[in-house]
This record gives C-alpha cells, structure tokens and sequence, in this order.
C-alpha cells in the first residue's frame, strides 16, 4: 500500500511498466481496468516527478542509473527501479520494503 493514499503500490507499478513502454497515460490506466479516476494517475504522476530527487538518491546509494533511451526523469527512475528489483517483482513496494521510506511521501 501506498501510505495516505488509496492506490496501491502494484497498480503504481503496473503504470510505470506501461509508461515505459511507451504507452500514454490515458491508455495505460483504461489498460489497469480500475475504478480510479484517470485524474487520480495524473496527481499520482505529479506527486511522483516532485519527489524524484528523493527516490533517486536511495536508488544510486544501491546501483548507479543504468544508461537508457528515456530523456524523461520520470521513465529514467521507473527503468532504474526495474533494474534494482526483479522485473516480477511489485518494484514500488521492494523500493519501500528496502528504504523503509514511501514512495510518495
């Protein structure tokens, strides 16, 4: 679960594998088939690029940034955080499980 926050951290996830795919947002949410608004994912999103500072710190302490394709630091940490974590894994809840620290704050 993500603290103070109704979403759980696998949906997150899920979101994040989709963006990096390469899938905009709209359609990466109707893809999660959820009863959240797509609005939710966009705050969700915003909330996350405002804290990337945080979440990368703790990412390079354990593997440096792996060289990719992506110009956006959004897509820059959810490809470090699959590289961290096993890609089966739910990648947000390993990042909060290691860190004892939530994602979004």
């Amino acid at each position: 679960m993500l603290p103070r926050h109704s979403v759980t951290s696998s949906l997150l996830a899920r979101l994040l594998v989709s963006l990096l795919a390469g899938v905009a947002l709209n359609a990466a949410v109707e893809a999660l088939h959820t009863l959240f608004a797509v609005e939710t994912f966009y705050r969700l999103r915003q909330r996350l690029r405002r804290r990337l500072d945080r979440v990368r710190v703790f990412l390079h302490r354990e593997q440096s940034a792996p060289i990719g394709t992506h110009g956006d630091p959004l897509l820059q940490t959810a490809e470090h955080l699959q590289r961290l974590f096993h890609p089966e894994q739910d990648a947000v809840a390993a990042f909060q499980l290691r860190f004892q620290r939530a994602m979004l704050g």
